[in-house]
């Protein structure tokens, strides 16, 4: 296999370069705390098991969509059911330690302040990224992952080990124009986000939907940390924007119900039609999961791709991503083959 920066050198051939990054690129970070299980297997209903049954009726996994039918339900059963309110009142309570079970289930798998993580780990960071939001082969920067180390990464301006890094960013958020001084900054819709270089294809922890529009909130950056952000947004009936459960079609399916993520989606497939251009993949396993994105990069225009391997080749899991990465090739259109080229994920030195 290349080394990272063997890799590097070889794109230089393209015009442009993009990366996709996976959960690998957050366990390369924190691997003791960024597990990536289901939230809803990691949350404990052991103080209202009532609201597991509520998941399996509802045949989901989607903490926002039992919240709102619980929150729904309380205000129509009075009409069906005279119980005095009891099992209403009942609904309401479940449907607000829901959102308390989603706001700890997340604070246990995430630091709650960029603070928690060393300068150095920012700075290896930023270099890394480098490669792709820096100078004439920039191009642009996707995950899937819904965690704010990315978002944290490119806030981390100031480079106190070394020189400054300066990362072309924008990820298509403005000023609410009712509101310029608040806390948190408003998608601009499809027409502003054609420039969008950084996309977020699976929601973040930082995106809030209020309703009327996508919140990014910026609280971070006042030292708030990450629970009580969702914890103060919840109450307001501001859910955090993710897809973190299902198959690739139930993702899909989300996706295409939310603007935001639905242009992300079709950033992805402008750029992958690209034949000029090549793409990175660091921390994804290739998992079915997510093959609404992987179809696309399969079946694109782009000459090469390069995928990271950690470890030893042979071991199991990193045969069948170079299964997968093969069948992806498999895809193309005879006019537009696609060569794979793997590299050391660990020789990257993501976060140092």
């Amino acid at each position: 296999m290349l080394t990272f920066e063997q890799a590097i050198a070889d794109s230089a051939q393209f015009s442009k370069r993009h990366l996709l990054l996976g959960n690998g690129f957050s366990i390369a970070c924190r691997s003791e705390i960024f597990h990536y299980g289901s939230l809803y297997d990691q949350a404990d209903f052991s103080r209202a098991p009532e609201i597991e049954a509520v998941f399996a009726a509802l045949g989901t996994k989607d903490f926002e969509a039992v919240i709102r039918t619980l929150e729904s339900a309380a205000i129509v059963l009075p009409t069906y059911v005279a119980d005095d309110g009891a099992a209403p009142a009942k609904m309401l309570e479940h449907a607000e330690m829901l959102k308390e079970i989603l706001v700890q289930t997340i604070a246990g798998n995430h630091p709650h302040l960029p603070s928690d993580i060393p300068d150095e780990k920012f700075w290896a960071c930023r270099r890394f990224l480098s490669h792709f939001l820096v100078g004439e082969k920039a191009g642009c920067v996707f995950t899937l992952n819904y965690d704010l180390l990315l978002y944290w990464t490119l806030m981390h301006e100031d480079s106190p080990l070394g020189e400054a890094i300066s990362l072309a960013r924008s990820d298509g958020f403005g000023n609410d124009e009712d509101e310029p001084d608040a806390d948190y900054v408003v998608w601009q819709g499809e027409t502003n986000a054609h420039s969008a270089n950084v996309m977020f294809l699976h929601g973040a922890l930082h995106l809030f939907d209020s309703g009327k529009d996508l919140l990014k909130y910026t609280w971070i950056r006042k030292g708030v940390p990450l629970i009580e952000q969702a914890r103060a947004a919840l109450s307001a009936n501001k859910f955090p924007l993710f897809v973190a459960e299902g198959t690739s079609t139930q993702k899909k399916d989300k996706i295409r119900h939310i603007a935001y993520l639905y242009q992300g989606l079709k950033q992805l497939t402008s750029n992958v039609t690209q034949g000029k251009h090549c793409w990175f993949i660091f921390g994804h396993s290739l998992a079915a999961n997510d093959d609404h994105i992987l179809t696309r990069i399969g079946r694109g225009r782009f000459k090469k791709l390069y995928v990271g391997i950690y470890g030893d080749p042979q071991e199991i899991w990193n045969e069948q991503i170079i299964a997968r990465a093969g069948w992806l090739a498999s895809l193309r259109n005879e006019k537009w083959p696609l060569e794979v080229e793997f590299y050391q994920a660990e020789s990257a030195q993501v976060w140092g």
